[in-house]
């Protein structure tokens, strides 16, 4: 089963997300900041992260740029769902190394379209590191 985690200051929408991702087989979790989300990824371990931009603590792009830059971390999903839609800040993102972007106010279908694609593309890009895995450690024997 897939872990969505939702990291989001503003409790409507979490809750918003939450309902909207209701259909989606999935873990869900939650996060209030930029530092909680980074103190829950080690023990939740999701899939795809759902990333406010704005912020306390640290901001979306911060949270984004240490999960990117930790190799323990860097094959998290990421989509920024931000109200931020200047081409700046969209180079911030992609700088962070966001994986998407999804504009406030959020469409339900937009979102759990997204989410899927993206839990497939991850689905299939563990499965690719577990078989290059399994190759090195049978050209090791």
């Amino acid at each position: 089963m897939h872990r969505i985690m939702i990291a989001d200051d503003n409790t409507a929408n979490r809750e918003l997300l939450e309902a909207y991702l209701v259909n989606i087989d999935c873990e869900l979790e939650t996060a209030v900041d930029g530092e909680d989300t980074l103190a829950k990824v080690e023990s939740f371990k999701p899939d795809l992260i759902l990333l406010d931009v704005m912020m306390p603590k640290l901001s979306g792009f911060e949270v984004c740029k240490q999960i990117k830059e930790d190799p323990k971390t860097n094959n998290i999903m990421v989509l920024m769902v931000t109200a931020l839609s200047e081409l700046g800040d969209i180079e911030r993102g992609v700088q962070a190394g966001t994986d998407d972007f999804l504009s406030k106010p959020v469409n339900r279908i937009e979102l759990t379209k997204r989410v899927e694609n993206m839990l497939k593309l991850k689905g299939t890009t563990d499965e690719l590191s577990r078989l290059r895995l399994y190759i090195q450690e049978m050209e090791e024997r």
